[in-house]
């Protein structure tokens, strides 16, 4: 068999519209790139997609009107819950391939960090996926938004991409998830929402290094820029307006470890940490 080209492969996982076909595909992809087995044809441009993966088998619609998960000591709202995050898996599936795939001067060691991530992704969607299914969903039985998609296609430099991906959009995650915790601590006790609980737990967990990655590489992409790091608040304002400071509690340990520093953190929250 003839070895994979990383390119055109990542861009055929990038468009593929069957998640158990996608997932397959990379599972072998990423085992014949562990085991070098792999080339890299520079000579073709990446494309700036127009449709995220999954339009095919998930209605899209406008963030604010997304199905709210509420009652989550009931079956429908677990659901929705586990409908939300597997979406957010699977979505983030697609930014780790294609950081590999668009920012294709940052190297080999760039190129494992950021498949390592997609490893841990695929991985993710599959849990929350089984919980969906021991419920009797599955996903794509609800509508989706397209914000982490529209957000990696308005990043198309490696500056902004890191800062609006892993240190804005995946570390609001890291605030987010304990706030999920909390509401879903009163019911640890039934046996799907312990379940859940514990995804969310080993979610957390490598979020942090994934945070920690996209931090290094932000890092990277100002020195090669000529930026400050403090250029962070200005790519996020730009994207996101008025996002900062926050009015809710952030994570402060775990932004901590995925790199922030305290006076950025206390440039993000009201609380100070």
């Amino acid at each position: 068999m003839a070895p994979m080209e990383l390119y055109s492969t990542l861009e055929t996982l990038l468009t593929n519209s069957d998640p158990r076909e996608k997932i397959a595909l990379f599972g072998d992809f990423y085992a014949a790139y562990n085991r070098g087995e792999i080339t890299r044809d520079m000579s073709a441009s990446p494309v700036v997609f127009e449709h995220p993966s999954y339009r095919d088998f998930c209605t899209v619609i406008d963030p604010k009107e997304v199905p709210r998960r509420t009652k989550l000591n009931t079956s429908h709202g677990q659901t929705l819950l586990l409908h939300a995050i597997a979406h957010i898996e699977y979505s983030a599936i697609d930014l780790a391939l294609d950081a590999v795939y668009r920012f294709r001067e940052c190297g080999e060691v760039f190129e494992r960090d950021w498949l390592v991530v997609a490893e841990d992704e695929v991985r993710h969607f599959e849990m929350i996926e089984g919980l969906l299914k021991e419920l009797g969903s599955y996903y794509g039985e609800y509508p989706v938004h397209d914000a982490l998609f529209e957000a990696s296609m308005r990043t198309l430099d490696l500056l902004e991409r890191m800062a609006v991906v892993p240190r804005y959009l995946e570390a609001n995650g890291l605030d987010a998830t304990p706030q999920i915790l909390t509401k879903l601590h009163p019911y640890r006790h039934e046996a799907m929402i312990a379940k859940i609980i514990a995804a969310l737990y080993v979610i957390l967990d490598e979020e942090i290094d994934h945070v920690r990655k996209g931090d290094r590489w932000f890092e990277y992409a100002c020195a090669h820029s000529g930026k400050e790091t403090s250029s962070y608040f200005e790519i996020i304002e730009k994207h996101y307006p008025n996002s900062f400071p926050r009015k809710i509690n952030i994570n402060c340990a775990a932004r901590k470890m995925a790199g922030f520093g305290k006076d950025e953190l206390n440039r993000i929250s009201f609380t100070k940490c």
